[in-house]
């Protein structure tokens, strides 16, 4: 008797997902699966990218059909596909761009900026094609920190090119003004220019744009709340209460909104010495932790208060760049990779699928 198909998904229903703790046959991400003699092939979907994660995961599955009588060679290929998730209500989809994600803190000096560029460089990384607005219109700081330089080129004068580096897209005022150039505008003109920047960017076919917040919880920040289709937001925080009480604000704004909390990431969490080893916790012990845990929000994860972070932040290399295999950009991979694995468990967005109605009037 040949191999049964049944005794393969089973084989294969004992793999877990290390990100979503699920097997990959009841979730439906085995595809095409085929049974020649003594041969098997299928094909296994992600709705996330993992490359770091995919060798290990292939060998696995080779490994449990193996287990079943009678198979020779075995045949995996493991694919990523991003798909479009729902956004607040009654704010439509950008063309071009399938998921925006908001970094977010309540107060500046945390470290949203270095974190939002090392979560960006993290996810293309993994495999997805990303892209990062810089929506700090006084505070640009994305430019320096992924080193780049230039002007936006527009090929009809209606529209801008983003620029790009180290494998991620990039717009942000920064490019458009004078280094030691103040943006001294108020807020409507502030929301109008990072409209425009989102808006009339050529972003190139994203799965994920990654938007750099300013800080606070005032008018720019909820106006671009309403405004902007966010999947989600992530809220950097550092230990110390000082900073809980603002992040509590800003959580507080994305859920009046109607945004999700995608996770909330504890930032300059402990310092270790260069020189003793001492560790010491600067910040407060495990406050994101706690908050996380009372909130009901995922705790992404902590990252150590590291010269070497701010140092290559500002080198236009950040970690995940200048030490891709080092544990730090491990932290941040991890993260990226929660955060992609939250939205792929949400809705889809079914808009595109349906009719658009338009009523005339007769006359």
């Amino acid at each position: 008797m040949g191999i049964q198909e049944q005794d393969v998904r089973q084989a294969l229903a004992a793999v877990i997902d290390p990100n979503t703790g699920q097997d990959f046959v009841s979730t439906k991400q085995l595809r095409n699966l085929r049974i020649d003699g003594g041969d098997v092939s299928f094909d296994v979907e992600l709705g996330y990218p993992a490359a770091s994660q995919v060798p290990a995961l292939r060998q696995a599955l080779i490994a449990a059909v193996r287990g079943v009588s009678g198979v020779g060679n075995v045949s995996v290929n493991v694919s990523t596909r991003v798909i479009a998730h729902a956004v607040q209500r009654g704010v439509p989809l950008m063309p071009n761009v399938k998921n925006i994600i908001a970094v977010a803190s309540g107060k500046g000096g945390v470290g949203k900026s270095t974190t939002a560029a090392n979560l960006a460089l993290a996810l293309a990384a993994e495999g997805a094609r990303v892209g990062v607005l810089d929506a700090d219109i006084h505070g640009p700081s994305q430019p320096m920190m992924l080193g780049i330089s230039g002007r936006p080129e527009s090929v009809d004068d209606k529209s801008m090119e983003p620029l790009s580096n180290h494998g991620v897209q990039a717009n942000s005022i920064g490019f458009l003004i004078d280094p030691d150039q103040a943006v001294i505008w108020r807020g409507p003109m502030v929301v109008q220019a990072l409209d425009q920047l989102l808006r009339q960017t050529n972003w190139r076919d994203l799965d994920y744009l990654v938007i750099d917040l300013p800080p606070g919880t005032g008018d720019i920040q909820l106006s671009l709340s309403q405004r902007v289709p966010l999947t989600g937001a992530v809220i950097v925080t550092t230990p110390q209460d000082i900073a809980l009480a603002d992040a509590r604000k800003a959580v507080a704004m994305f859920e009046k909104v109607g945004v999700p909390i995608l996770g909330l990431v504890e930032n300059m969490a402990v310092h270790v010495c260069s020189n003793c080893g001492h560790v010491e916790h600067i910040f407060g012990a495990d406050g994101g932790k706690r908050y996380a845990a009372e909130k009901g929000i995922d705790y992404l994860g902590a990252l150590p208060l590291a010269l070497s972070i701010r140092e290559q932040a500002d080198s236009g290399r950040p970690t995940v760049v200048a030490e891709p295999d080092g544990e730090i950009a491990a932290i941040y991979k991890a993260m990226a990779r929660q955060v992609a694995v939250r939205i792929a468990a949400r809705s889809k967005d079914f808009s595109s699928k349906f009719p658009s109605i338009t009523i005339s009037r007769d006359t």
